[in-house]
């Protein structure tokens, strides 16, 4: 019985929690999802809109993934929802197909949710969280501070009321010029935006040290005072607003959908379900490293999988783990799944009792929502000093960078993959290699690069290649094995040194050996055995040995042709060197 529990736990682990639940832990989860409802209501509303959706989406969105993650979610405090890195690839996918319709819109939303969720539900249970690994640092650092822009200049129109048709983020701001110089822009509008947008930053700039809820008050005194005042002066008709949400609960709303909608959808599919994974399990992992506890990730997938299927079939859109609105949690004291659980039912009351309250709220105060929230994924600094420690991963976040903001979010993401897989074989291609030496008074082979002092052992020439060996970089290990030989051998002979006789491969590095690779190995084997050389492996692994055998050539390459260490090799080698000299009769 025991046995069946603990599997029901791995399976749901809210009800572990539950189970589990100290009484103490209570009000602090209720007030925390109190205070996590005043933001996740503008928040998911806002970046409905964002996404080219009906603002009531934004809420189905988050209610239906915050229960079920509470139940099937590893991590106990993560909140999901709409989210600012999915929001324009969702407006990329959805609003073209749509053509206008709204409930179409609606329906392949929902669909689009329940692709990305069987995708990472599948991927959680076959164990594919490694995925991720393709969004490097520099790619997410790139593609983030682009989305950010998109996202901010997305909502340049709604937040300056002014009108614009147009595509993608130079669209967007050529528009919103040509709207000012037009005189289009709505003065009030513009003022409740801006204004807004001027609150939201100063509370963002309070010290959370001296007020930890700073963030939260800011978005509910902006969107307070800007219905307030819509409502006071009358403003319903001259600036655009909300409009009140439909009374009810979340329902499904797939209605008109086609075989071919998921041809379609298929890539925004799989780029969202890789992006969103990636942003939850960042933030996963950095509160399980803050709490003590421990999160799998492939758990952590197939939970979010869980809840974006249940959110899709049930009105809502793609949702991730929230990097804004996960710390306000944390920082309202939420001990558990139960702070999202009553998140989540107030924003149902809201919905049934109060659905008439955003009848007044302008759109540009969303949007002033949606800006201060993208504003939290700029990161120019890591970006400056990315330039500062690796050229090469700089120039792969500014191509995601130019990518993502220029081209597409999908185009500019995969570019920026594929230049990472053409980096890595660069570097594997062309990887750091060197000869070792001794050093008088230092244990050990070291760099002679790095050590010009350290001196050749007689007779023998130490080399180490910091790299697997495999098709690209097979020929270039071949040729400066030879170059370096042919080197050794001059320098030898210049400075009457004992002759070359063996070449120690310090092959530690050598983590992987193809075909291609093996026939090189070969080859230049064959070419040092003309030379009277032999070659011998030093510290070579054993899988690496494994494959050698494998490949047929353990005739070739014998026991007494490895060595456990450089220093073993160097011993036995000289060592056999004294016995043949030992053993020569003298004259």
């Amino acid at each position: 019985m025991e046995s069946v529990w603990a599997g029901v736990k791995r399976l749901v682990p809210g009800l572990g929690v539950a189970a589990a639940y100290d009484r103490r832990w209570l009000w602090a989860d209720l007030r925390a999802g109190v205070v996590l409802t005043a933001v996740l209501i503008p928040v998911g509303m806002g970046y409905a809109q964002a996404s080219g959706l009906p603002a009531h989406t934004g809420l189905y969105a988050t209610i239906v993934p915050l229960l079920v993650y509470a139940f099937v979610g590893p991590s106990r405090i993560l909140v999901l929802g709409p989210d600012s890195a999915l929001a324009p690839i969702l407006l990329a996918a959805i609003v073209p197909l749509a053509a206008g319709d709204e409930q179409r819109a609606i329906a392949l939303a929902g669909l689009l949710a329940v692709m990305v969720g069987v995708l990472l539900a599948f991927g959680g249970v076959l164990r594919l969280g490694f995925v991720t690994d393709l969004l490097s640092v520099p790619i997410r650092t790139g593609y983030l501070n682009a989305l950010a822009l998109v996202v901010m200049v997305s909502q340049l129109p709604a937040l300056l009321g002014v009108d614009v048709d147009a595509d993608g983020p130079l669209g967007q701001v050529a528009g919103v010029a040509a709207g000012l110089a037009g005189g289009e822009l709505v003065p009030m509008a513009a003022s409740l935006g801006l204004g807004s947008l001027a609150v939201i930053l100063v509370f963002r700039c309070v010290p959370r040290r001296r007020w930890p809820g700073a963030k939260v008050t800011g978005i509910i005194v902006a969107v307070a005072a800007a219905v307030v005042v819509t409502v006071v002066w009358q403003l319903q008709d001259e600036v655009p607003v909300v409009g009140s949400m439909p009374r009810g609960l979340p329902a499904p709303a797939l209605g008109g959908l086609t075989w071919s909608d998921i041809g379609i959808l298929a890539g925004p599919a799989a780029a969202v379900a890789l992006i969103a994974f990636a942003d939850t399990i960042t933030i996963s992992r950095a509160l399980s490293a803050r709490r003590g506890e421990a999160v799998g990730g492939n758990q952590e997938m197939a939970g979010l999988g869980i809840a974006n299927i249940a959110g899709g079939l049930l009105g809502g859109f793609p949702v991730s783990a929230s990097g804004s609105r996960t710390p306000v949690a944390e920082q309202a004291g939420s001990k558990t799944q139960l702070t999202g659980i009553v998140g989540a039912a107030m924003i149902v009351v809201f919905m049934l009792g109060a659905p008439g309250a955003t009848e007044f709220l302008p759109e540009a105060v969303l949007a002033a929502v949606v800006i201060t929230s993208a504003l939290g994924f700029l990161d120019v600094g890591h970006y400056v000093r990315l330039w500062q420690m690796d050229r090469t991963d700089a120039v792969l976040a500014t191509a995601a960078f130019l990518g993502v903001f220029f081209v597409g979010v999908l185009e500019g993401i995969g570019l920026a993959i594929g230049l990472a897989f053409v980096a890595f074989v660069v570097r594997a291609w062309r990887p750091y290699r060197t000869e070792l030496g001794l050093m008088l008074g230092r244990r050990g082979y070291h760099d002679r690069r790095r050590h010009p002092d350290a001196e050749r052992v007689p007779g023998i020439l130490i080399l180490r290649f910091d790299a697997p060996l495999f098709f690209v970089n097979g020929g270039l290990f071949n040729q400066w094995v030879r170059q370096a030989v042919q080197r050794a051998v001059r320098e030898n002979r210049g400075s009457g040194r004992e002759p070359l006789g063996t070449l120690v491969l310090a092959s530690e590095p050598i983590t992987d050996l193809d075909t291609t690779a093996a026939e090189e190995l070969v080859d230049l084997d064959d070419w040092l055995a003309s030379r009277g050389i032999t070659l011998v492996f030093a510290e070579l692994k054993g899988p690496v040995k494994d494959t050698l055998e494998r490949y047929g050539l353990n005739g070739r390459f014998t026991d007494e042709r490895f060595a456990p260490t450089v220093g073993a090799a160097v011993d036995a080698i000289t060592g056999e060197l004294r016995k043949d000299i030992e053993d020569t009769p003298t004259v």
